[in-house]
């Protein structure tokens, strides 16, 4: 009996309905009635409070209204609150350019939170069952999706601040009919369920009837084999968040910076799904071309031996090589151009969030920090001048001969793209390189016997 598989699949998941307010999610559809008729003959004993919602997508105009009315007069008969709402989702589509599937969706959850809220209503309860399970997985696998997503559809979920649950998974869409009949139900049937230019309908109608024909409690083993991926994938979650913490270099709205060395460090199953999580991060509204080819298309501009490359996923979002570090951002922001002329001690601030501080310091051995320079104060020219790269800059180095292009040192020193063209690059009044901070030291750079006095540039970063 359905009841008693019922039952048993809600104890499965340590849920009980006792005492419940809930909302049901109903069409007016064979699945939906049959929820909502059954959750009706469990009201008085469980004490349950439930509140119906039905939404008019207006795809069908008159036809679709009447699938209003039937829910609403099912509704009365029994005593049940009702709320509808009436949504143009066609011209939500050709204004969104969503798909009607997702345009549908998004406005079906939006007012069952409405109506959760209206209602004090904490928990959702819709009709999907079996063959929708099945249904799901396939089409996903069949897609290319990874992780979670392969898993299909859970039996519950927070949903804002209540929760959806699903207690006919465990059913086949046969034993739903058989249900409606058995208790004498007329659900109303949408004709779209039967279009074969959706997806979902072609594995309905081919690919599901073989699947059943094989193994008639096949639903049941994609059930188990669901769930066991949401657990085994929750677990792998939590540990790959775990390690990723210290992979990230930088992780700010729109952009994610990972070190490579560490990240290649991690098992495989959890690099795999860091990528995932940093995708799911990123993209506020997952796009959906975004697949599993994606994700190898990322491990390829990791392991490629080339040490730069770009990658355009879906939406605008770019995935960038450089060196050792990858970054995972929306666009790459163009450099401001800079250009300060000192004549004075002070600070300079610059636009990469780092300042310069110029200063006049005595002694005759000053400290040689890395991240500051000093000069004879005789020996330089001013005014200072601090300044972004410009093409063919070169710079004569301290202990080599002759000069080295900055395009040079940033290359040998590993310095992302990104960052080359905010780096400060000191002249003095001449237009002489004289600083190219924590990275190179040039030749006029330097302890001198004859100084009297020194001026010290230090970068704070």
């Amino acid at each position: 009996m359905l009841e008693s598989k019922v039952e048993s699949f809600l104890q499965h998941h340590s849920f009980s309905l006792e005492n419940k307010r809930i909302v049901v999610g109903v069409s007016g559809g064979p699945d939906s009635l049959a929820l909502l008729h059954y959750l009706l003959k469990e009201r008085e004993k469980r004490n349950l409070f439930l509140v119906v919602a039905h939404v008019d997508h207006m795809f069908r105009g008159e036809e679709s209204f009447q699938d209003a009315m039937f829910v609403k007069n099912f509704c009365g008969q029994y005593n049940i609150a009702f709320e509808m709402i009436q949504v143009n989702v066609t011209k939500i589509m050709e204004e969104t350019g969503k798909s009607s599937q997702i345009a549908g969706r998004e406005v079906r959850y939006n007012f069952y939170h409405t109506i959760m809220e209206q209602y004090h209503s904490p928990y959702l309860a819709l009709g999907h069952h079996g063959d929708d399970q099945m249904e799901t997985m396939l089409m996903r696998l069949t897609r290319g999706s990874s992780g979670k997503a392969r898993a299909g559809i859970p039996f519950s979920r927070p949903f804002y601040e209540g929760v959806i649950f699903r207690p006919f998974l465990c059913l086949t869409k046969d034993e739903l009919q058989n249900y409606c009949d058995r208790h004498h139900l007329v659900p109303r049937i949408d004709p779209s369920n039967a279009k074969s230019i959706y997806s979902r309908n072609r594995f309905r109608k081919q690919v599901l009837p073989f699947l059943k024909a094989e193994n008639r409690q096949v639903h049941e083993h994609f059930q188990r084999f669901s769930e066991e991926l949401q657990s085994d994938e929750e677990y792998l979650q939590e540990l790959t968040a775990e390690r990723l913490n210290k992979v990230l270099t930088k992780r700010e709205e729109d952009k994610i910076t990972i070190d490579i060395k560490q990240f290649q460090a991690m098992p495989l199953p959890l690099q795999r799904r860091g990528i995932q999580l940093i995708l799911n991060y990123l993209y506020k509204e997952k796009p959906a071309s975004l697949s599993a080819i994606h994700i190898d298309q990322v491990f390829s501009l990791i392991s490629h031996h080339e040490p730069s490359g770009t990658l355009d996923l879906p939406n605008g979002l770019k995935v960038i090589r450089s060196y050792f570090q990858l970054f995972f951002q929306y666009e790459q922001i163009k450099p401001e151009s800079f250009y300060f002329e000192i004549n004075e001690p002070g600070t300079i601030m610059l636009p990469n969030g780092g300042s310069i501080i110029i200063e006049y310091i005595t002694g005759e051995n000053p400290d040689m920090l890395r991240n500051s320079a000093i000069f004879n104060a005789a020996l330089i020219q001013f005014p200072l001048i601090i300044r972004n790269r410009k093409k063919g800059d070169r710079m004569k180095i301290k202990g080599i001969q002759g000069s080295k292009k900055l395009k040079d040192i940033f290359i040998d020193q590993k310095v992302p793209r990104q960052d080359r063209d905010m780096w400060p690059v000191i002249t003095d009044g001449k237009g002489i390189i004289i600083w190219l901070p924590n990275l190179k030291r040039s030749s006029f750079e330097g302890i001198d016997a004859t100084a009297e006095q020194y001026i010290q540039l230090t970068y704070i970063m």
